[in-house]
């Protein structure tokens, strides 16, 4: 049986899965790939800690370098993370002729043109399944099984952190900081969860998704994004009263000439499957011309399903050097020379409802200032809700709407913000109603 020689580049949380993968299951994929993925070296600046996993002796090495300019590997795998020595690594494995596989979403969301670019012009692969959700085979379902597809929209949760942190606060009753602190003593969350909590993690996702989706060029910069760090156990009440529950969204639509691309927390309906996507799990619904809505959901991080995606990738390149075919699946899913430049649609100009809740004054007159600013702005109130007392002299006002332009709804709460009656600044949260059959 022909032995294909793996290199691996960083041997942390998701390293240290993948190794366990291909040495404990070695004759499982070997039977189904049709080759032995031996895994020659593995690099790591800390070769001495104990990772629970018996390794040849020689496969533990400190010199990433040398492990790319290996003649005899034909995969080199990049598990280092990060937008610094990742990059250079993997070009350099690049214009070695050898085949790539990186989870690496936070520099494929920055640099992943140059990449693509240099796989292309080289003519290898560079695998990233595993830089989307987790274990859900999201790029995969995109690129080869709706290859006939116009891809209307996709929403998604896709970061667990926050998914856990929302969880917690709806269930439990908790504040964003307790929830927080819950996530970190369970290893959901990092010691410096910005990159989560903020949505930053989301977006480059979400970046990933609308390149292959759409045939578009990878476009981090342009996408909204907001986090979920100012959620409060307030709203997530109210909003379970109105038959919603708020998750973090991303969130594209394909409007032709341009894309609609966002993540921010979102209320949806019961009825949205999305709704129930609890604790750290991620989903994601795609909507095409041709199957309707469809839906991935399964585990979006951690060691051994993150790493179950990257040993997916790694025996893909395998067949493929069996096969001797490069290139067979394109990057993008689309021909590098279709990839075009389509810009995302400013938040500004987006269309959706709307949840306002206003700190204000207990006296008479208050409703009608308020609803005459939206009205002047063309903002159609759906309902009104006016709840008890929860401080001397101020009551929340909650206030849904019907379709609403973004910058309409910016411009109207700027001007209630410098209203004396109002006491704090306006809550908004968007509310998102498609697919709610999902």
């Amino acid at each position: 049986m022909k032995q294909i020689n793996i290199g691996l580049l960083g041997c942390g949380t998701v390293g240290t899965g993948v190794a366990k993968i291909l040495i404990e299951n070695k004759e499982l994929i070997a039977a189904r790939v049709g080759a032995l993925l031996s895994l020659k070296h593995v690099a790591d600046i800390d070769i001495k800690r104990d990772r629970k996993i018996k390794f040849d002796e020689g496969v533990l090495v400190t010199d990433a370098r040398k492990v790319v300019d290996d003649p005899q590997i034909d995969i080199i795998v990049e598990m280092i993370g990060g937008v610094g020595i990742a990059k250079e690594l993997i070009l350099r494995a690049i214009d070695n002729g050898k085949q790539v596989v990186t989870a690496n979403k936070a520099l494929l969301a920055a640099q992943g043109n140059i990449l693509f670019k240099a796989a292309c012009a080289k003519g290898v692969d560079l695998a990233f399944e595993a830089s989307v959700g987790g274990c859900m085979p999201v790029i995969k379902s995109i690129r080869e099984s709706l290859v006939g597809e116009r891809i209307k929209s996709m929403t998604g949760i896709l970061n667990g952190t926050c998914n856990y942190i929302l969880s917690k606060s709806t269930y439990d009753g908790i504040d964003f900081e307790a929830a927080l602190s819950e996530a970190q003593a369970k290893g959901f969350a990092e010691a410096d969860p910005s990159l989560d909590v903020e949505g930053i993690d989301t977006a480059h996702k979400l970046t990933i998704l609308i390149s292959i989706a759409y045939g578009m060029e990878i476009n981090f910069n342009d996408i909204y994004i907001e986090g979920i760090s100012k959620i409060t156990p307030m709203d997530i009440d109210f909003a379970n009263q109105f038959g919603y529950r708020i998750k973090l969204l991303a969130i594209s639509k394909n409007r032709g000439k341009e894309v609609e691309a966002r993540v921010h927390p979102a209320m949806i309906p019961f009825g949205n499957q999305l709704s129930n996507v609890n604790g750290s799990l991620n989903a994601i619904t795609i909507s095409g011309d041709a199957v309707g809505n469809m839906m991935l959901y399964g585990l979006g991080a951690g060691m051994m399903p993150t790493a179950s995606a990257v040993v997916g990738d790694i025996s893909d390149l395998a067949r493929n050097v069996l096969s001797g075919s490069r290139g067979r699946i394109p990057l993008l899913s689309y021909q590098m020379e279709n990839i075009r430049k389509i810009p995302i649609m400013p938040v500004d100009d987006i269309f959706t409802n709307y949840y306002f809740r206003f700190s204000a004054a207990d006296r008479p007159g208050v409703l009608s200032k308020i609803s005459g600013i939206l009205g002047d702005r063309g903002i159609s109130i759906k309902s009104v809700h006016q709840k008890g007392r929860k401080s001397i002299g101020s009551v929340p006002i909650v206030i849904l709407t019907h379709l609403a332009k973004e910058q309409d709804v910016r411009m109207a709460l700027a001007e209630i913000e410098t209203l004396d009656i109002v006491s704090d600044r306006p809550v908004l949260i968007r509310i998102e109603e498609t697919n709610s059959h999902i």
